[in-house]
């Protein structure tokens, strides 16, 4: 079946090119409705990452965010008009041990795959998810993000101790707001610390217990565990800063990407014993239970749609152009495009 597909060919050129895809007994196709853009798509559509990776990566189909409508399910999993969330992640291995998005075997959309700006998206039963009645189509555009938080959440869990009095959170950006939003529906007892630089940003976490600058910890604050999510140069500032005020014995879940080594205190994560958890991407099993939080919680739906920046039609690759500029420019929040090309 063809199909058309919106490629990046070089750094802000998109091209359209015409695909013939294959249809076997476990395909279902969908037609995006919803994307939302991850700053990994500005880097790719920058050009800023390095040549070698451009080259090897390019050309491809952005946006690994999304969600759409089902056209045609040939495995008789899903009805047609049902929306459903299409998840990056696509594994070809099984390993009792290692989870699908940690496979090196694993593809995974917008990153030397193609992402989900196409006429239609041909994809794996297995790698969608129904998105239940009360979610908006907006915030289920950014699901795969969430998901990520989940992730990280309970990887932490499966190594913190039982200590869960206070969370820290580092980094007021999207990916620290939608991790705060989480941790304060799913550990209502516990305190929730923002740590960030902005503060208009942290004035956005009001649900949270506290939030403070980093240059104006009070220095009898500490955490129980704790939340990285600032990314690029600000990580090593973070993870220090962290490793000074958490507990002994506590956990990190390291969340931020960085394209240059970190250097860090591991004299003090020695003392403390402390415990350090990275993690990247999601799983089947993350969108599950993310959807299945999205769809019993309101006050985390609400919360999360207030995390709506941007919000505009696209219809054609001139307002694709402009979308990617004016998320770019965007201060706070996720940029959603609904998708009619």
């Amino acid at each position: 079946m063809l199909n058309n597909v919106y490629r990046l060919v070089a750094p802000k050129l998109i091209e359209k090119v015409i695909l013939d895809e294959k249809i076997d007994s476990n395909t279902v196709i969908v037609r995006p409705t919803y994307l939302s853009i991850c700053h990994a798509d500005q880097r790719y559509y920058n050009g800023m990452r390095d040549k070698e990776t451009l080259n090897k990566k390019l050309p491809m189909a952005l946006i690994h965010e999304g969600v759409g409508i089902v056209i045609k399910d040939y495995s008789g999993v899903f009805k047609s008009g049902e929306r459903v969330n299409i998840i990056p992640n696509t594994p070809f291995d099984h390993d009792v041990i290692v989870q699908e998005n940690y496979l090196p075997s694993s593809r995974f959309r917008s990153s030397g795959y193609d992402g989900l700006m196409q006429e239609y998206v041909f994809a794996r039963r297995d790698r969608l998810i129904k998105v239940p009645e009360p979610v908006p189509s907006n915030v289920a555009a950014y699901t795969e993000m969430i998901s990520v938080a989940m992730h990280s959440i309970k990887q932490l869990q499966s190594i913190a101790n039982e200590d869960q009095e206070v969370f820290g959170i580092w980094g007021d950006g999207n990916l620290g707001y939608i991790t705060a939003v989480l941790l304060k529906t799913l550990y209502p007892n516990s305190k929730l610390f923002i740590f960030g630089k902005n503060e208009r940003k942290l004035e956005m976490f009001s649900f949270a217990d506290r939030s403070f600058t980093i240059e104006s910890v009070p220095k009898n604050i500490r955490v129980s565990n704790a939340f990285e999510a600032t990314g690029g140069q600000g990580s090593k500032d973070a993870i220090n800063q962290i490793i000074k005020l958490i507990k002994p014995q506590g956990a990190i879940a390291l969340m931020g990407v960085s394209e240059n080594p970190v250097e860090i205190n591991t004299r003090s994560i020695l003392e403390k014993g402390l415990k350090l958890s990275g993690t990247s991407r999601s799983s089947a099993k993350d969108f599950e239970d993310t959807v299945q939080l999205l769809n019993e919680n309101e006050a985390a739906r609400k919360q999360l749609e207030i995390l709506i920046g941007i919000e505009s039609t696209v219809k054609n690759l001139h307002d694709i152009q402009a979308f990617f500029e004016a998320d770019l420019a965007n201060a706070w929040g996720k940029s959603v495009m609904k998708w009619e090309i």
